[in-house]
């Protein structure tokens, strides 16, 4: 029972402490007068009679009522019901006016005769109870009002005495009606249950007021602990709202300031730093304002105003949107059906009591679902004398999945949920509606979800138990309660409020007093039962949950893995252990993971061998790596038993266990989790403690967060709990203690757990604060010793605890601190007593002290420890005379950013990042090691490239493998695309990391070209760096010791400054050797004179031999070729030939970058020739290097011009000159030479005038667009050409009119064209004019230098291969292969050489005169020759123009590869690879007109800079003939094992295997190549891109064979078994050409074989394809083809066959293929009359339309036809088809193969021609015309005019039909 109230009070204006501005309030009485026992009087009620200060006012206002509610210091709440009427005020004297009615006073003039108005101030009735019956106190204090205002004949000190003594029950449905004995009666009814708030109708108003969305969040901010002010201008409303609030809490409670009337006196409340829930009188909203951290709600506007810096979490979805979704289900019923065609009438809302409970009924699912399981996760720590219960909040987190849900964690992190855990955690208490809905309806609210109608059901349910808590009596007994008369309060001569007798009351009261006390007490027995726990989370779990994370067969591995460990099959293991890795990603695998250890402890397995050692610490780590400091799937709590259980013993009495391994993990340094963890112990051993001893299973690990087979503690608890007031003292107290000492005991064990977990295995590392991020890196066991966190931690906690330990340095005292923090927290919440707990703090430093001693032991001895068996290093092979300078260092050979082997685009495995060593040979740098990846493990990976093709070398720091910290590493990069990117193994010194790099550098730059690998091959290379050259044949020594000496003799001044431009050589090749046909022998007969270099007809016997060793050099037989004269002629000065070979230079004194022959016009003196070359850079003056033999117009080199030179040649020779000045002499004799060339043209002498050339400046050469359509036109006949090219080089439209491409005169084009162009470089011809006297011309161009060259070389190896993987591959390719210009240079050097190739083609000589001469010069003429001589395009061809053009003219290759220590400031010029990157270009376009294939192309690539031959060293002939290479003696040269010449090795190569040969070789005679150089035809040549990781770079083929053979020989044996002949090949794994041949090569290499089988000599393969291409051709021409075709193409490709995939779309003439392979489609009828019905079908587009000929031949008849290029007329029957739109032409009448077919479609004009060379004589010239096609120009001539005539009507009405 309890006081309905407890105190009555009386409190009136106070006048007396009027001064300046409002009044106060007093107490004027109060009942009882002293204080009851239990429950002292509240301070500061006058505050809250008049929450907005006490003022007077003018009139009088009607009665009020509100409800206020005081909270004490012991939280316990005061309900305080003000009932304020008003009287007027005694004018004793004169009053003041009342300002503005706020009872501010002005003294008044006394002169002022006016009557002061009648003022009247507040006076309140109070009553002060600790329940909250709103209505009973309204009506009760109504009455006294009422008795006292209609001055009823009832006492009012009675009718308060009974209100005083008046006691109803607190709970239980009592009902109780009451009467104050002024013949009223009240009915009071308490709530069924008290632990379920009362709202009656405040929440359903607070809804109304606000809205849904505004109370939600209103709801979130009150349980997120955030501020919130209500704002009213109605009191009872502010209590209503904050009641509702309070109510939507349950079943939590508001644990902070809770104010729902604050009076103005207090508003400084509002500022205080603590979460509150006050309300406020809208009047002092303006004070409001400044508040930053305040959630305002204001009723009466219906607003809530969130702040910009408060951010409210809100409920996690998908509750929030249920939550929505049934509150306007409850409160907007209509919602549903509004749009219904037929409403239903009946729909309306519940009342609103009604609605109020349905509101709070959903609140309470919300909560039931938000904390359904926590009962799970509850760990009662005692049970007697009462229950300790803790929360494990992470467990709870995680198994509901919400770890990262905002609002749930500050849910259960805030005060109120600390309140429900105290108060509902308790095992054994009477329950109520809550626990009830949590423990048995989740299932139900489950299942529900998503159903409307069956939420509505439930809720509506849950709205009657709570409607009915608060109403047991339905039918209530009308209260009769007197109420005062209609305004009352307006009377005028109202007596004041009368003064109580305080006795009267007092006696009432004590008379009451006396007679509770006579009373038994009321003992109202509660129902005290077991709370039931509910279904286990475990139910919920992982609902949303990735399917995939739990798959069986993830925790199969898993399983598997761990059963392989410990069976000691460690290969299988090693297997599955990635997938285990990557398994861990997921939670269920790591229960998993951590079930199966559990078993295998148990059955004492744990003392471990090192690898199972490994093995386990790899997968703990893994394990504890993704887990967070909260620990929220308890899976470190799980691993804590293991960490101390596993080990491995390291030495007699020295064991290590696991937990020395795995302490890089932030879970150990988060004290929560140690907290979580000692409960969860604790709790387990309480549990045991009270568990019969027949079932005493004790194991630590079980957790209770899952059912068990016995009883769970809590259960044990709440029996104990019920049995507790049965027990006898004794007994309660020997409980009491043993719960005590299992907790301390439990204590001690963790002080121990937490220093092993916390001590790192190093503990002379002080203070290991580790700057890494912690957590993440995984420790691996034996090879290095793992660090803890203990230091890092440690010192966060100490400036947290505020003082800082003198000598805090050690890791010993923090890890103290850190344990006594803990202790000290369990302990006291635990209730161990103060002896036990300071015991402990004794114990925990000796703890640590011992466990510090301890793992000294095991640190000394784990570093003893063998390092893990790591894979064997394997050897890899080295080539002939190739020696190991360093044996392997171990490392790891990282993925860069080229995708395939790191399993990237393509999937496959990861070959990358893998295990081996790197060597360092002689020659090259190999890595040789095996993938890290299990699956590929039995592959090899091997990556190398020659250490003279080392570009670049940086120091880098990686992370090798995933489980270990940083190592330092390097980064290589070579010019062969390939890069090294491999990170040291730690046991790998730093010093010998540095001593790698030291001789690496030496290797990369020797001091000299003696040093280079082509050189030492064959010698120790303990010796010096240069041997004296053994002295074999003196003579030939003395001999080029001799030239050398003259040669510097006769060298003129210029030379001083030699050095500069000729730093030592470069790359070490084989120099040249003869070929092996002319081997004759030199005899050497006498010593070489001195001699002069005036030229001399008799040459002395030691100059003969000289000479005769150039001539038979290879450049000399080209020469011969070309017939640009003999060395026998030149000396005879036989005057017919136009060019003589010339020795001038055989001193190598006039040039000493030339060779010793050179060819110069036959008119020009030696001397003339030594004045000329100084106008020259480097005295590279003009050469004859080719000549066309058509059209006898020659090529010439030079270097560029000096600048004196310049200006002296192109003066105009007329100018006045002062005299005889030398430069004018030298540039006179310039002119002359250059005219000489000139004359030696045959069409020298009609050269009249000429056109210029001088318009076509840069800008053309750049705007690719202007160029495409020379090349297009394909085979135009010369003089088409000339006109052509002249006006498109001047960028004038010289035919004005005629463009359509009809020709104008010959005689025209003649004039215009010069004889010799000088392609020069721009910047040097500045401010030459064109000289009209003169016939040749300077073409100014631009051209990048040698720095761009570079500069763009970088980038393109940087794009081909990145360092990195970069986020976007394919964008961020293409994007840095753009910028790196590499493309746009081969265009350039393209459209250059096409150029060239079209004037020389027209008859007019060039002379190329760029830079030195040796760099873009030599690119463009070598290409020149190759396009235009097809003699090039042969493997002969190829090596002669490189010898002659690149060797023999001196390119610097040395210089340019950076091969020597000199070189190396200026870096790696691609010179010689830009070259044979447009030969590539060229061969892909024209794939039937090289004797060579791609990979010739690429192997020269390689091998121009790997330095294993001599042939690519030094910079001209000149320094190899110093060297003593340039004539190798023969003996010298057949020494077996090395091949000092790439040429020979390539011709030996060749011999026995077709590498180097293209099948599809099938040349057209005299065929001039015109590629197109457009960048979109270019493509990015594979040698970039490829690599092979099985054998390294293929191009030392010694290396590269041998592996694949025996595999085959295998394969070849079991044929009869039914093996798979399949084979897997990995794009960048394989040799593809080798693992999958093409199919030539297969049948070539199967015949070999089956000849060895036959035990015949096996022929060599060229002969074979010889023979077969011979009768190949033979079977053709009997079917009546006579083009030589090639066994893969017998077809009349066009004669441009250009490979753009499409030879059709490309081919200008013979479309059609002739697929002549096929036996059946030799013809078979006989042809007759032209018209063959059994005409071959072809395989053109019409070929299914069967239909006789005649249909198809609308007009035919014989027309001569020019052939291609350089190719005679021919007559040939010509057929124009109108159905098929064509024009077919066939060898004769008869001929029932068409030749070739011209598609009207692309013909664009028909014009009349003129006669071109070699034209049939007899006919007259107007019946010639050309038919020009978007290809070509067709130059046709029929037999006379009318013909023609015919012909062009004929073809016009068809294209016009069209």
């Amino acid at each position: 029972m309890a006081r309905l109230a407890d105190y009555f009070v009386l409190v009136g204006y106070d006048p007396g402490k009027r001064g300046s501005g409002d009044g106060q309030g007093q107490i004027l009485q109060r009942f009882p007068e002293k204080d009851w026992e239990d429950n002292p009087f509240p301070q500061g009620i006058e505050l809250f009679c008049q929450p907005s200060g006490w003022q007077l006012f003018t009139e009088r206002n009607p009665p009020t009522f509100f409800v206020a509610v005081l909270t004490d210091i012991n939280s316990e709440r005061h309900y305080c019901a003000c009932f304020t009427f008003w009287e007027a005020v005694e004018s004793a004297q004169p009053q003041s006016h009342p300002r503005n009615g706020d009872g501010g006073e002005e003294e008044e003039e006394p002169s002022s005769p006016v009557q002061p108005a009648q003022l009247f101030a507040p006076k309140s009735l109070v009553l002060v109870s600790r329940l909250d019956h709103a209505e009973v106190f309204r009506n009760s204090l109504g009455l006294i009002y009422t008795i006292y205002v209609d001055g009823l004949s009832v006492s009012l000190e009675n009718v308060i005495g009974n209100l005083l003594t008046c006691t109803i029950p607190i709970t239980g449905g009592a009902q109780r009606t009451i009467s104050l004995g002024a013949g009223d009666r009240q009915v009071i009814q308490t709530p069924i249950n008290d632990s379920l708030p009362v709202s009656s109708c405040s929440v359903a108003l607070l809804f109304r007021q606000l809205g849904i969305t505004n109370v939600l969040y209103l709801f979130c901010a009150a349980l997120t602990e955030h501020k919130i002010l209500f704002l009213s201008s109605s009191y009872q409303r502010l209590t209503d709202a904050c009641r509702a609030l309070l109510a939507l809490m349950f079943p939590l409670k508001y644990s902070f300031t809770y104010v729902p009337i604050l009076p103005a006196q207090l508003l400084e409340v509002l500022s205080t730093p603590t979460p509150f829930i006050i309300g406020v009188h809208s009047i002092f909203q303006s004070e409001t304002q400044e508040l930053l951290d305040v959630v305002i709600a204001d009723l009466d506007g219906g607003t809530v105003n969130v702040p910009e810096c408060v951010h409210i979490s809100l409920l996690p979805e998908p509750l929030l949107q249920q939550t929505r979704e049934a509150l306007s289900m409850v409160l907007d019923p209509e919602l549903e059906v509004a749009d219904l065609a037929f409403p239903p009438s009946t729909i309306s809302a519940s009342s609103l009591k009604m609605q109020d409970k349905e509101i709070r009924a959903v609140f309470l699912r919300l909560f039931a679902q938000l904390l359904q399981g926590y009962r799970w996760c509850l760990h009662i720590i005692r049970i007697h004398p009462e229950p300790v219960i803790r929360f494990h909040k992470a467990a709870f987190l995680g198994q509901r999945g919400l770890t990262e849900d905002d609002f749930l964690t500050k849910v259960l992190e805030g005060m109120a949920f600390a309140g429900f855990v105290t108060e509902r955690g308790a095992p054994y208490r009477s329950i109520d509606l809550f626990d009830e809905l949590v423990a048995y309806e989740v299932k139900r609210m489950r299942a529900e979800e998503g159903n409307k109608q069956k939420i509505l059901r439930h809720i509506k349910e849950l709205a009657e138990k709570l409607y009915k808590n608060e109403n047991p009596y339905p039918a209530v007994t009308m209260h009769k309660v007197q109420k005062p008369t209609e305004g009352c309060h307006l009377r005028l001569h109202q007596k004041p409020f009368p003064r109580l007798d305080e006795g009267t009351v007092q006696w009432i009261i004590d008379q009451a007093t006396a007679k509770l006390q006579t009373a038994p007490p009321a003992v109202k027995a509660e129902k005290k039962c077991m709370v039931p726990s509910g279904p286990p989370i475990a139910a919920i779990l992982e609902r949303n949950g990735n399917a995939l994370a739990n798959s069986a067969r993830r925790l199969e591995v898993v399983r598997n893995c761990i059963s392989y460990v410990f069976e000691n099959k460690m290969l299988e293991a090693k297997k599955l252990f990635p997938a285990v890795l990557r398994a861990m990603k997921g939670r269920a695998a790591r229960h998993c993971l951590t079930q199966e250890l559990n078993l295998h402890v148990q059955q004492n397995r744990a003392v471990l061998d090192h690898q199972q050692f490994d093995f386990i610490i790899r997968m703990m780590n893994c394990c504890l790596q993704d887990c967070t400091a909260m620990d929220e799937h308890g899976i470190a709590a799980a691993l804590l038993p293991l960490v101390t259980a596993f080990c491995r013993k390291l030495s007699p009495g020295i064991t290590q266990f696991a937990y020395s391994c795995v302490q890089e993990h932030v879970v150990w340094t988060n004290i929560q989790f140690w907290e979580a963890m000692f409960y969860c112990d604790v709790q387990n051993h309480i549990r045991a403690l009270y568990l019969d001893s027949n079932e005493e299973n004790h194991t630590d690990e079980e957790s209770t967060e899952g059912p068990q087979e016995a009883k769970s503690a809590l259960e044990i608890a709440s029996e104990q709990l019920r049995l507790w007031p049965t027990m006898s003292r004794e007994k309660q107290q020997e409980l009491i203690q043993k719960e005590e000492s299992t907790v301390f005991s439990q204590a001690i064990h963790y002080a121990n757990r937490m220093s092993y977990l916390l001590l790192p295995l190093d503990t002379s590392k002080n203070r290991l604060l580790r700057s890494s991020g912690l957590g993440d890196v995984e420790s691996v066991s034996n090879s290095f010793v793992t660090n803890s966190i203990a230091g890092s931690v440690a010192e966060s906690y100490d400036t947290e605890s505020g003082f800082e330990d003198a000598e805090s340095s050690d890791v010993a005292n923090y890890v103290v601190r850190f344990i006594n923090r803990f202790v000290d927290k369990v302990c006291t919440e635990s209730g161990v007593t103060n002896e036990h707990l300071k015991g402990l703090h004794v114990m925990i430093p000796d703890i640590v002290q011992m466990h510090i001693e301890t793992l000294d032991a095991v640190h000394r001895e784990s570093k003893r420890l063998p390092p893990i068996q790591k894979p064997k290093l394997l050897r890899p092979n080295l080539l002939v005379g190739e020696e190991c300078v360093m044996e392997g260092l171990r490392v790891y050979l990282m993925p860069d950013g080229r995708e395939e082997a790191a399993g990237g685009n393509i999937g496959g495995p990861p070959l990358l990042p893998a295990e081996g060593a790197i060597f360092l040979t002689t020659y090259r740098i190999i890595f040789k090691g095996t993938p890290t990846d299990p699956l590929v493990g039995e592959q090899v990976v091997i990556r190398s490239f020659p250490i003279a093709s080392l570009t670049k070398e940086k120091k880098i720091n990686i992370q090798a493998q995933v489980d270990q910290f940083i190592q330092e590493g390097l980064q290589l990069r070579s010019c062969t695309f390939q890069l090294l990117k491999i990170a040291f193994d730690e046991e790998v010194a730093s010093d010998s990391a540095e001593i790698f790099r030291k001789h690496l550098h030496k290797l990369r730059y020797p001091q000299h070209v003696r040093g280079t690998f082509a050189f030492t091959v064959g010698q120790s290379p303990k010796q010096a760096m240069q041997p004296k050259a053994k002295e074999k044949n003196p003579s030939l020594r003395t001999l080029s010791k001799n030239l050398v000496k003259n040669a510097k003799k006769t060298i003129g001044r210029q030379y001083v400054t030699r050095k500069k431009y000729t730093p030592p050589a470069w790359e070490q090749r084989s120099s040249q050797h003869f070929p092996e046909d002319n081997e004759d022998e030199i005899s050497v007969s006498e010593e070489m004179d001195r001699s002069t270099l005036t030229p001399t007809t008799t040459i002395k016997p030691s100059d003969k031999m000289t000479i005769n060793h150039l001539v038979e050099r290879a450049c000399c037989r080209d020469y011969q070729r070309l017939g640009l004269g003999t060395l026998s002629s030149s000396l005879t000065r036989s005057k017919n030939e136009p060019f003589r070979i010339s020795t001038v230079n055989r001193m190598y004194a006039i040039c000493r970058s030339y060779p010793g022959l050179l060819i110069v016009p036959q008119s020009i003196q030696d001397n003339t020739i030594q004045r000329i070359s100084r106008c020259y850079r480097q005295n590279r003056f003009p050469v004859v290097c080719w000549r066309n033999s058509r059209t006898k117009a020659v090529l010439l080199r030079s270097g560029g011009l000096h600048g004196k030179g310049v200006v002296g040649l192109f003066k105009s020779q007329n100018a006045p000159t002062a005299g005889p000045s030398p430069t004018d002499s030298t540039s006179l004799e310039q002119e002359k030479y250059l005219q000489a060339v000139i004359n030696s043209m045959p069409h020298y002498a009609d050269a009249g005038g000429r056109n210029t050339l001088s318009g076509f400046t840069s800008a053309h050469m750049s705007s690719s667009g202007k160029w495409g359509s020379i090349r297009g036109s394909g085979r135009m006949s010369s003089y088409a050409l000339n006109m052509e090219i002249g006006s498109r080089l001047a960028g004038k439209d010289l035919l004005g009119a005629q463009h359509n491409g009809s020709p104008a005169e010959a005689s025209f084009l003649r004039q215009h064209r010069a004889s010799l162009y000088i392609i020069g470089d721009k910047s040097q011809l500045k401010g030459v004019k064109p000289d009209p006297l003169q016939h040749w011309e300077v073409v100014p161009i631009e051209v990048f230098d040698v720095r761009q060259v570079k500069a763009s070389f970088k980038k393109l190896m940087k794009a081909c291969v990145p360092g990195c993987p970069s986020t976007d591959p394919s964008v961020a390719y293409l994007r840095s292969l753009e910028e790196s210009e590499w493309l746009s240079q081969i265009h350039k050097i393209l459209q250059i050489s096409v150029l060239v190739v079209e004037l020389l083609d027209t008859g007019s000589s060039v002379l190329v005169s760029l830079e030195d001469g040796w760099d873009i010069t030599t690119q463009v003429v070598s290409l020149v020759q190759l396009l235009s001589d097809p003699y090039y395009r042969t493997l002969e061809g190829f090596r002669l123009l490189v010898e002659k053009e690149w060797l023999s003219f001196g390119h610097r290759f040395s210089h340019r590869g950076a091969q020597t220590l000199a070189g190396q400031s200026s870096g790696f010029a691609p010179i010689f690879l830009q070259f044979l990157d447009c030969v590539h270009q060229i061969h892909l376009q024209f794939p039937m007109e090289f004797e060579f294939s791609q990979y010739y192309l690429k192997f020269l690539s390689y091998h121009y800079i790997s330095n294993r031959f001599r042939t690519f060293l030094l910079d001209s002939d000149y320094e190899r003939i110093e060297l003593g290479l340039l004539y190798e003696e023969k003996g010298e040269r057949k020494s077996p094992q090395v091949c000092k010449s790439i040429w020979d090795y390539i011709d030996r190569l060749n011999k026995k295997a077709p590498v180097f040969f293209n099948y599809m070789y099938a040349p057209e005679d005299g065929e001039v190549l015109r590629p197109y150089s457009n960048i979109s035809n270019l493509k990015v040549w594979d040698y970039y891109m490829e690599e092979t990781l099985s054998e390294g770079p293929s191009y030392d083929w010694e290396l590269a064979q041998g592996q694949p053979e025996h595999v085959e020989e295998a394969d070849r044996q079991d044929t009869g078994a039914p093996q798979t002949k399949r084979k897997i090949i990995w794009p960048c794994y394989d040799n593809r050409g080798r693992v999958e041949p093409d199919a030539i090569s297969k049948l070539l290499e199967e015949l070999h074989n089956l000849e060895m089988e036959l035990g015949q000599v096996p022929e060599r393969w060229k002969d074979t394809w010889d023979k077969v291409k011979a009768s190949q051709r033979s079977e053709a021409r009997q079917e009546g083809s006579r083009t030589p075709s090639s066994l893969l193409m017998s077809s009349g490709l066009s004669h441009h066959r250009r490979s753009l995939g499409v030879y059709l779309q490309e081919s200008g003439v013979g479309s059609t293929l002739n697929l002549s392979l096929d036996s059946d489609t030799s013809s078979t009828s006989t042809p007759s009359s032209g018209k063959a019905g059994g005409r071959r079908s072809t395989s053109t587009l019409y070929s299914q339309f069967q239909m006789s000929e005649s249909e198809n031949r609308s007009y035919e008849g014989s027309l001569y036809k020019k052939g291609a290029f350089m190719k005679p007329w021919k007559p040939r029957w010509f057929v124009l088809d109108k159905t098929k739109h064509q024009l077919r032409y066939y060898d004769s009448r008869m001929d029932t193969e068409c030749k070739g077919v011209i598609d009207l479609a692309e013909v664009e004009s028909i014009t009349p021609g003129t006669p071109t060379m070699g034209a049939p004589k007899t006919v007259d010239e107007k019946a010639f015309f050309d038919l020009k096609t978007t290809k070509r120009v067709y130059n046709f001539c029929a037999q006379d005019v009318q013909l023609a005539q015919q012909w062009i009507d004929r073809i016009q009405s068809c294209l016009s039909d069209a």
